[in-house]
């Protein structure tokens, strides 16, 4: 019996590889130039990323998980991480690495926005980069977010062992 080239796994990997990866490079883009919209002068665009990266590591230290040191790091990486993991998951070159590490970033967001949450923290997410108010909406559509990387995830794996669809059947 031969498989289709379209079932449910294939269409869930390429849901979340185009779900994740554009919210991945928006999400990246967002904190690096969203913040300040006034970027009329190229001049100005230099001082405005560096601005919003220090705004950005406020944000990242007013979950008081980890240093200022620390959370200056995570400002000055997680954007360019963040584009550089959406491209590749989109154009889907070496799918199970990619999937894998964002399923590892999601929960890992998951996790500190249910914490703060839990512990009524009244601070800003952080996430898509512009002040957003940490909710039980963020927690939802973070938990909603893991579970598409997730079955993402997982079914790359299941459709790496598989033979694929148009490749030529075996002569036996």
């Amino acid at each position: 019996m031969e498989s289709s080239p379209l079932n449910l796994r294939r269409a869930i990997i390429w849901i979340g590889r185009l779900v994740l990866g554009g919210i991945f490079v928006y999400v990246g883009f967002s904190k690096l130039l969203m913040p300040n919209t006034h970027l009329w002068p190229m001049f100005v665009l230099k001082f405005s990323i560096s601005m919003n990266i220090s705004s950005f590591a406020q944000q990242v230290e007013s979950y008081k998980l980890i240093s200022p040191q620390a959370s200056q790091v995570v400002a000055h990486t997680l954007p360019f991480v963040e584009i550089l993991l959406g491209l590749l998951l989109l154009i889907g070159w070496r799918l199970r690495i990619w999937a894998t590490a964002i399923t590892a970033i999601m929960v890992g967001f998951l996790a500190v926005v249910t914490r703060a949450y839990l512990l009524h923290m009244d601070i800003n997410c952080g996430c898509f980069g512009t002040p957003e108010k940490l909710t039980g909406m963020t927690v939802v559509r973070d938990g909603a977010l893991a579970v598409l990387a997730l079955l993402m995830t997982v079914f790359a794996f299941l459709e790496a062992r598989q033979p694929h669809p148009w490749a030529a059947p075996e002569k036996a």
